[in-house]
């Protein structure tokens, strides 16, 4: 019996030594390219010290404007937002509203920024990109995977500079199990989940 259990065991550990095997290794990609301007669809609050009447919550419009109390449109598209800040800050006094306004931007969403999953998972398509965001992350606000998803075949493409493309294989299973960090994302990844047996 102490013999069959042994066989046993060992058979076992084969087994999962198998299934590890199937799993890519840890990828090697060049850190996130953090992008915070501002696009069409952002959302964003304002804040401008000791004025309530100025704080508000904006949403850029697709030219990339926005209207502001007392100053009409201002132009944030493709601007950060500290340099948002400064822009409404020197609108406000060349309008004569204030002579010296402390402005802070908050943003709630940054709509324009997208991360792309696809394959098999419960709700294919864009996820938007938030600070922070990361692989399974991405994969959970896409509806999870499917039942014939395969977790160790998950393909992560991104753009490092004009004319490169780096793709990657990642195992979500090697992630879940704590045995390789989870992946920053940045805006402009595409996803792709395989189905098992692909």
């Amino acid at each position: 019996m102490r013999h069959l259990a042994l066989v046993v065991m060992l058979g076992s550990l084969v087994s999962l030594s198998g299934c590890a095997g199937h799993r890519p290794p840890s990828p090697k990609l060049p850190p996130p390219v953090l992008n915070y301007s501002l696009g069409p669809g952002d959302v964003f609050e304002v804040y401008v010290r000791g004025e309530e009447r100025l704080n508000k919550e904006y949403r850029v419009h697709p030219d990339g404007t926005i209207v502001f109390p007392y100053v009409d449109s201002v132009t944030v598209g493709g601007l950060e937002p500290q340099q948002v800040e400064a822009l409404i800050a020197k609108k406000l006094v060349e309008g004569e509203v204030l002579k010296h306004p402390q402005v802070t931007l908050v943003v709630k969403q940054y709509a324009s920024k997208r991360i792309t999953v696809t394959g098999s998972v419960g709700k294919p398509g864009a996820v938007t990109w938030t600070e922070g965001i990361r692989l399974v992350d991405a994969i959970s606000q896409a509806g999870g995977f499917t039942p014939l998803a395969d977790k160790n075949h998950v393909t992560l493409q991104r753009r490092a500079g004009k004319n490169r493309t780096i793709t990657v294989r990642v195992s979500v299973e090697a992630i879940t199990d704590g045995q390789q960090p989870d992946i920053p994302l940045q805006a402009g990844d595409t996803i792709t989940v395989d189905q098992s047996g692909i």
